[in-house]
């Protein structure tokens, strides 16, 4: 079963609070989605492998770590993922970028597929999902579904907010991909949106309705 990993770091758990409310507009919303997305960046790195390297130092050679030849895809679902990359490119600059379109169908909830451009190289990378909202799960398991199907071999899923119902849809349909999360709502409502969420992460992030 995939890892589900709660990253409650002060900062963010209070930029989150900020995000969260409907008198935040979206400069100060995609700002603050950046900043998370970098804070989080910090902790989906972390098990990243390490190798020794000689260096020297204005005083004396040493050998000291490096990242060991680690290559990194990052994969926003589109649109509201966009606002994530950014905020992830500040600590993993060499990454690459590939984009999954998915949106949910209004009448069936159920996900379809309208886009996708990933690097060629996908199965020698480490690819790193993003996606702000994880709801009801369909989206996401089907992105997951979408790279695998090209060959990825390594995936986690970053979000900003999930429900229950997500996590518990994305464990079952992959359960080889752990999930990074900023924090857990209560549950889903009759239209699918998140409680108390944020409302349409992508609304929010580009002025749209």
């Amino acid at each position: 079963m995939s890892r589900v990993i709660l990253l409650d770091h002060p900062l963010i758990k209070h930029k989150i609070t900020i995000i969260r409310d409907k008198n935040t507009g979206s400069k100060e919303f995609r700002e603050l989605v950046k900043e998370i997305s970098t804070l989080m960046a910090y902790e989906v790195t972390r098990d990243f492998p390490l190798e020794n390297i000689e260096i020297e130092t204005p005083i004396t050679k040493m050998m000291s770590p490096v990242i060991s030849g680690k290559k990194v895809g990052l994969v926003p679902i589109l649109r509201a993922g966009l606002g994530m990359v950014d905020g992830m490119l500040d600590l993993i600059p060499a990454a690459k970028v590939g984009h999954i379109g998915v949106y949910r169908d209004p009448e069936t909830l159920k996900p379809v597929e309208y886009y996708c451009k990933l690097p060629q190289d996908v199965s020698e990378r480490d690819l790193i999902l993003l996606d702000p909202m994880l709801a009801t799960g369909g989206s996401a398991s089907a992105a997951i579904e979408i790279l695998k199907n090209s060959g990825a071999t390594s995936i986690k899923l970053v979000c900003l907010i999930a429900a229950p119902e997500g996590i518990e849809v994305v464990q079952k349909a992959a359960p080889d991909v752990d999930i990074y999360l900023a924090a857990i709502d209560e549950r889903l409502n009759e239209h699918a949106y998140i409680v108390p969420g944020l409302g349409d992460a992508g609304d929010r992030l580009f002025g749209t309705k």
